[in-house]
């Protein structure tokens, strides 16, 4: 098809054309980024925690008063657990993912080094702490049972260590067998690396820096901040399972409070932590819907308007011998001109925009695939728009067309 026709009308309609490339232009610049932040919020809401979540029950309690007896009424509590029927296994840990308290400590690799090489997140676990959690041991081995001390009683000997960390300590060489320094100048052996093991508060950290801690054969008890784990054989008695270890927890010890913010399954702990990037998604799903509507309509409403206005035009070529294909591809390669005009616009738009969002809000770069993406979806929606008023104007007949002069 020849598009100098195609050129000369749209020249002769200079705003019209300029406004409609703007519309597609501004749309091609939100979508590009809308896209972008939706699947970059859906990538960092569905990083892998390590443990096994569909399995996981916590329950955390908290003391009135001081326990002189923490240690033994942990120990009952966690007895009374695992003879819970459909509990498989059952450990204390200090703290869990997505949300909660954090515990760090900075990593030396030389008992003499004064600064540290890393601050990074440290889990503390009794017996049975990889089975119940569900982690996956990549290298080396558990902690053997001779490791195991009472938290603040004494050198913890060993440590695991999650894949990332293990990489960013030991680039060259491997982890296991290898000692670092965390709680004074004795070192503690990694004796494991697990694939992954995140920080309970990610705090927008980078792929690598969330999948950074580390975990001690160390008990700690409920009076110290110590949250019951346990792992359910099937995830439908979940619920159940944690009822009954409320009532272990009340037939032991001192009367305690049972903390709602540290109970229940990590699936929901996940749910209520990535609540504000869920919704933040979904905004920017209207967001861009609602824009993309919008940009069908200027197109629908201006492919209308200049079919009414080309009337006789569109007779006479009809009374030449066009035939109505021929007509309802003038009107597509019409929008398929100023759809290609204002993507190209766009995607300097999308770029701009991005280097504005990276130096503000510490985002990264938009990925080059996002911009064919977006040109697809522009491209399409033209098409889409224009069909109706292209197939209005082939449909004209050519007597009615030519009377209309």
């Amino acid at each position: 098809m020849d598009i100098r026709p195609i050129l000369s009308t749209l020249l002769r309609h200079k705003t019209a054309a300029a406004l409609i490339v703007l519309e597609i232009a501004l749309s091609c610049a939100i979508v590009c980024n809308a896209l972008f932040l939706i699947g970059n919020r859906l990538d960092h809401m569905q990083r892998p925690s390590g443990f096994d979540e569909a399995h996981l029950v916590f329950v955390k309690a908290s003391g009135i008063t001081k326990d002189e007896e923490a240690r033994a009424v942990t120990r009952a509590d966690l007895d009374g657990m695992r003879a819970i029927p459909g509990v498989d296994s059952a450990t204390v840990i200090n703290q869990i993912p997505f949300g909660g308290s954090v515990w760090m400590s900075g990593i030396k690799l030389r008992p003499e080094q004064e600064d540290s090489t890393l601050s990074t997140t440290n889990y503390m676990v009794s017996e049975d702490g990889l089975k119940t959690l569900g982690l996956r041991l990549l290298e080396g081995r558990d902690f053997a049972a001779s490791e195991y001390v009472d938290d603040g009683a004494g050198w913890i000997p060993s440590v695991i260590v999650s894949k990332a960390l293990a990489q960013r300590l030991f680039p060259d060489q491997g982890a296991v067998g290898q000692s670092i320094y965390v709680f004074g100048d004795k070192p503690h052996r990694i004796v494991g690396v697990v694939e992954h093991l995140p920080r309970p508060r990610d705090g927008g950290a980078s792929a690598a820096e969330y999948d950074m801690s580390m975990l001690f054969p160390s008990r700690v008890t409920y009076s110290d901040g110590g949250t019951y784990a346990l792992r359910v054989h099937d995830p439908a008695r979940r619920a159940a399972v944690l009822e009954q270890a409320k009532r272990v927890i009340a037939a032991h010890g001192p009367t305690r409070i049972i903390s709602k913010g540290g109970t229940g399954t990590l699936e929901d702990k996940r749910a209520r932590y990535y609540r504000n990037d869920r919704a933040m998604a979904w905004l920017l799903v209207a967001v861009s819907a609602a824009l993309l509507v919008v940009t069908a309509l200027g197109i629908i409403g201006l492919a209308s308007f200049w079919v009414a206005q080309r009337t006789r035009q569109i007779g006479v070529r009809r009374a030449l011998g066009a035939t109505q294909g021929q007509i309802l591809r003038y009107f597509q390669t019409e929008n398929f001109i100023l759809a290609t005009l204002g993507i190209v616009l766009g995607m300097v738009l999308a770029y701009a925009i991005n280097q504005l969002l990276m130096s503000k809000y510490e985002l990264p770069r938009l990925p080059l695939v996002y911009l064919p993406v977006g040109a697809i979806l522009l491209w399409l929606l033209g098409q889409i728009a224009v069909l109706w008023p292209a197939r209005r104007a082939a449909a004209v007949p050519p007597a009615i067309a030519t009377r209309s002069a």
